[in-house]
């Protein structure tokens, strides 16, 4: 009981960090939150079904409930009739969403889906009651979405299957602990990454929860940061087999999110799988031991400083987070502070002194083609030796690519 009483105030609190309604105590908030969670989690039937819309009503809101296998059903079917084709596209439209959709659009989308709406009745008002961010927030445990846009980092440990169990436990830790210490750095800053990470076996996928072109130059500053503190703990370590070396990898593209059930409940947390983690496992398998490969995407983000979708490609998003950057400098690293961070894509030296920008292309194992980049950063500090992250193209004489 008590263990369950604590994962419960865990889940709780990750919801505590949206704004609370006016003239409402935390404690009013929590029992609203608790509340909602467990009229949904009855039509969740353990997982059996998802929420794949919502919309306020009233005192309550209706939802769109229905089998999970809806989605596979109408996908496999699409090519057969033009009407399942129409439900699989509304279906990926829905689960593009994160905010309600209005009372209308919930109808019209109930009726292409051969749905009918479930009333869920609450003693309070949404908005005034949680607020409508909060109320996605937590809508969102019982379904799945598609996001296109959202930047993921995937850290994988080099040798690590050659390893004994107890030094891959004691890699891992180390890994562990320079996530843990970089993310402290940026709180320094007040940047607060609202970071997830699962693991790979050998290592962690790592994205933000929060999306837009700020998130993901945040979490581009977060692998800066975890690489910097794993390139110092393993000079420092008496043994290199309890820290690893690291080859790193930075995308931005699609990918679905859902949450696993733990014990009877959904995770609090996500995980993610899609386009975007399949294309960081194939760039991951020709990275070279301390390498720093950055994806070739064009996509979407939403610019936070104008609320508009701006498209933006490797080349423009590596150049964006230069200047955040800058304002890190003062941090400490290993006792030594920060002078500057300089990052960029590597290139030959052009006749007037200038660098262009590689880009390569790898073969996966499947003879599937992906584009990259090759990435360094460099981090001067006042009182201590540089340290210089990723690989020149110098050092490039055995990466298994070839220059586009």
């Amino acid at each position: 009981m008590a263990e369950e009483m604590r994962k419960r105030k865990s889940w709780l609190d990750g919801f505590m960090a949206y704004p609370l309604p006016a003239g409402l105590s935390e404690a009013a908030v929590r029992h609203n939150i608790v509340l909602l969670d467990q009229l949904l989690y009855e039509l969740w039937r353990l997982g059996e079904n998802l929420v794949y819309a919502w919309s306020p009503s009233g005192r309550g809101l209706r939802v769109l409930v229905a089998p999970h296998t809806l989605l596979t059903e109408y996908v496999a079917e699409a090519a057969d009739e033009a009407g399942q084709w129409r439900r699989a596209q509304l279906l990926e439209h829905l689960m593009t969403r994160r905010e309600h959709l209005s009372a209308a659009a919930l109808d019209t989308a109930a009726q292409q889906l051969g749905l009918k709406p479930r009333l869920i009745e609450l003693p309070f008002n949404l908005d005034a009651g949680l607020g409508l961010p909060l109320v996605a927030a937590i809508v969102e445990r019982y379904g799945i979405r598609l996001v296109q846009d959202r930047a993921v980092i995937l850290l994988d440990a080099v040798g690590f299957s050659l390893l004994s169990p107890l030094e891959q436990v004691v890699q891992l830790n180390a890994l562990s602990c320079s996530v843990n210490a970089a993310y402290a750095k940026l709180l320094d800053r007040e940047i607060n990454i609202n970071f997830a990470r699962t693991t790979t076996g050998d290592g962690f996928y790592i994205w933000n929860r929060m999306r837009g072109i700020a998130a993901n130059v945040e979490l581009y500053q977060l692998m800066q940061f975890i690489l910097a503190d794993n390139a110092i703990a393993r000079e420092r370590a008496p043994r290199k087999t309890t820290v690893p070396q690291l080859r790193a990898c930075f995308h931005v593209g699609s990918h679905y999110e859902f949450h696993q059930s733990e014990g009877l409940n959904p995770t609090s947390f996500s995980y993610v799988v899609g386009q975007v983690t399949i294309e960081l496992a194939r760039m991951v398998e020709r990275a070279l031991p301390g390498q720093i490969l950055v994806g070739k995407f064009r996509t979407q983000m939403r610019d936070e400083a104008t609320g508009r979708d701006v498209e933006i490609d490797s080349i423009e998003f590596v150049e964006r987070t230069r200047a955040p950057l800058q304002q890190l400098g003062g941090l400490t690293l290993a006792g030594a502070e920060i002078d500057e961070i300089s990052c960029y894509l590597t290139g030959p030296e052009a006749p007037d002194g200038a660098y262009a920008i590689s880009e390569y292309e790898i073969a996966d194992k499947h003879g599937q083609p992906h584009r990259v980049f090759n990435a360094k950063v460099n981090i001067h500090r006042r009182d201590g030796a540089p340290i210089f992250l990723g690989l020149r193209d110098e050092d490039l004489m055995g990466f298994e690519a070839r220059v586009v």
